[in-house]
């Protein structure tokens, strides 16, 4: 506008020094004389109810209210194919924003909906999005992982009945659809579909919960074995303070390292951020150990003790960093209830929830083609469409499918073995930071955990947000911490054969310590060889393949935490999360042991006391950790070697 009133301005300069005459303007009450009723504007210039014209849209998007039986409405977004007939739908509910999960304006339907749906949008599937209970546009109050009816839940409803409640409504309302539904989602999102199939509605026939929150105090979101996993406090307040998506909590510097270290316990912290006025948090806190709070939400035992009938895929990554537990839990648990026909496992080379994105690749490990889109592609939207569309499969599902990132394919097993099932072999810790097959001559190793200096999880500094470093931490180069002193690393020989490995390893630790609690995380790694000519930066690569922590105060319950005697050797045995690898010629494996994995967990102040949350800055002390090996005090991890794959050939 400036530019133009100058030009205006010069061009009539000009025009007035060569004697043109000047354009005589208007008066105001000339122009005033000239305006017309439709010039005229009284109102707003928002229309009351605008309508995107949609004629050459491939698709109707519909938001509605489904009411629940106790009156409740839940937001719901609806996409339907133009022409559907007799389509099937696929529901997911979340407290993520429903409208989120569709959000271009294009007239296609691929194009309109998120990268994790973009393979169901080929309009031969109804869309069907949800706001849970509290959230975004749905009524009613929200609850984190709202537990089933029972006494923790003394309402007439939770995530099982609103699920029942939704499909009721579907299939009586949608009018284009054939009458059966399926369901999916990740993560939370993934946990609504494992409530749902606690008492699945008679339409509901596929149900997919990938990397589903099972067991919040055992191995998925909240805590790893009682070590309390930090970065949950900016998920609380994303979740909590607002019906929408609250902020992060706000820090000091860039280094998450240096901010948590220097805020001392996670209780003081969280409520010096405001914490206390959010009822989860003090629930949370309150409940440090595995008691009945927890006990009472743990889902696999919950669809063990409640099987259903509707086939079902559960999903989850190798180096899941946020929910590694649940899905494999959950399938093994109904395996040993006698109801592993209807259910199947499955394990791809992902970090969290990657299987509803490209899958080319995780960190530095490269495989052979998009192994997510490949896997959506070729065996999920199948599997779904047998049970939806009654279309044939080309092959049947397996009992469990689990990627091998090694030979970099697909391992289909007829009979995956549980845990509790599993034939182990020990590697032993050995003089001289060795491992092997064989029993060591009894000794020991020391460190000394400093809660001042603990160890990073990655490489510093630790931003509080940074998306693809935390994706693959996992997965990345353990050398990085080799040279500290309070990280024990013991490493067999090269290898001269392959050693393979199909189920969960079990660390069997036994140690002592000159304080009366503490942490004790162990890797299992593949060490590389020293050069790779095809990836040079490969060379030597340490590459974790497990790696878990345990608070030692549950080394004997649970439930019920104990002081650990000083300087008296205890035995510290946990699973290891599950794998399916190769060890090749040429590699060594590797087993690593340290107290602290900050600030990912949080800190264990080595004395023992009633809540680690509300330590006091006088508790966090020093410790000497021994490591034992030989003898009756046979440190080791068990491996569940096979001789030969058992896949499917």
């Amino acid at each position: 506008m400036r530019h133009r009133v100058r030009s205006t301005f010069l061009a009539a300069a000009t025009l007035a020094l060569v004697g043109a005459a000047p354009v005589p303007q208007e008066s105001a009450k000339q122009l005033a004389a000239q305006v017309t009723p439709d010039m005229v504007q009284t109102g707003t210039d928002i229309p009351a109810d605008w309508q995107q014209p949609e004629d050459n849209f491939d698709y109707i998007k519909k938001d509605v209210m489904i009411p629940m039986r106790d009156g409740v409405k839940l937001h719901t977004v609806i996409m339907i194919p133009k022409g559907a007939h007799d389509l099937p739908m696929l529901l997911e509910r979340t407290p993520y924003d429903a409208s989120g999960f569709a959000p271009n304006d294009s007239p296609h339907m691929k194009d309109a909906v998120w990268s994790g749906d973009r393979d169901w949008a080929d309009g031969s599937y109804i869309l069907v999005w949800q706001d849970i209970r509290g959230k975004y546009g749905s009524e009613g109050k929200y609850v984190m992982t709202r537990p089933p009816r029972g006494p923790l839940n003394p309402t007439r409803t939770d995530d099982t009945t609103d699920a029942w409640d939704t499909i009721d409504w579907l299939v009586k309302n949608v009018s284009q659809s054939n009458g059966k539904v399926g369901m999916i989602g990740s993560s939370y999102d993934g946990w609504t579909v494992a409530m749902a199939l606690l008492d699945p509605h008679p339409a509901l026939k596929v149900a997919a919960p990938e990397s589903p929150m099972v067991d919040g105090w055992m191995g998925d979101d909240w805590f790893h074995y009682g070590a309390f996993r930090i970065g949950n406090l900016d998920y609380f307040t994303g979740q909590m303070t607002q019906r929408g998506s609250g902020p992060a909590v706000p820090r000091e510097g860039y280094d998450d390292y240096s901010n948590f270290l220097h805020a001392g316990a996670i209780g003081t912290f969280a409520e010096k951020h405001g914490f206390k006025q959010l009822p989860w948090w003090n629930r949370l806190s309150a409940h440090p150990a595995y008691d009945a709070f927890w006990q009472l939400q743990a889902v696999d035992r919950m669809v063990a003790a409640h099987p259903s009938n509707v086939p079902t895929i559960w999903l989850q990554g190798l180096w899941d960093q946020e929910d590694i537990y649940g899905a494999v839990h959950s399938w093994e648990a109904l395996k040993k209830a006698g109801h592993v026909a209807n259910n199947h496992l499955v394990i791809g080379p992902w970090w969290h929830s990657q299987i509803n994105r490209a899958g080319w690749n995780l960190g530095p490990l490269k495989w052979n083609g998009d192994t997510a889109a490949d896997f959506r592609q070729n065996t999920l939207i199948p599997f779904f469409n047998h049970y939806l569309r009654d279309t044939p499969m080309a092959q049947p599902m397996p009992q469990a499918m689990i990627y091998n990132p090694v030979e970099n394919h697909w391992d289909r097993f007829a009979d995956w073995k549980v845990a509790s099932n599993q034939v182990l072999t020990p590697i032993y810790l050995q003089a001289d930071k060795g491992l092997g097959f064989e029993k060591a001559a009894t000794g020991s190793d020391s460190y000394v955990s400093d809660p001042a200096h603990p160890v990073p999880y990655m490489q510093r500094p630790i931003p509080a947000s940074n998306e693809d470093r935390w994706r693959t931490w996992l997965v990345q180069d353990q050398r990085f911490v080799s040279d500290r002193k309070d990280v024990l690393s013991y490493q067999t020989p090269v290898l001269t054969k392959t050693v393979r490995l199909e189920g969960a390893p079990i660390a069997d630790i036994f140690a002592k310590t000159t304080g009366t609690d503490g942490d004790f995380v162990v890797k299992v790694i593949d060490v590389y060889p020293s050069t790779d000519p095809a990836d040079p930066k490969m060379g030597g690569y340490e590459l974790p393949i497990a790696m878990d922590i345990f608070r030692g105060r549950y080394r004997k319950s649970f439930s019920k935490p104990s002081a650990i005697p000083a300087n008296t050797v205890q035995e510290y045995k946990f699973r290891l999360p599950t794998v399916n690898y190769e060890f090749k010629p040429g590699h060594r494996i590797m087993v690593q042991i340290q107290s602290t994995l900050f600030p990912v967990y949080d800190r264990n102040p080595q004395k023992y006391v009633k809540n680690i949350f509300f330590a006091q800055p006088s508790d966090y002390q020093k410790a000497t950790i021994s490591i034992e090996h030989g003898g009756a005090n046979a440190s080791s991890v068990l491996l569940p070697v096979v001789a030969h794959s058992t896949a499917e050939k």
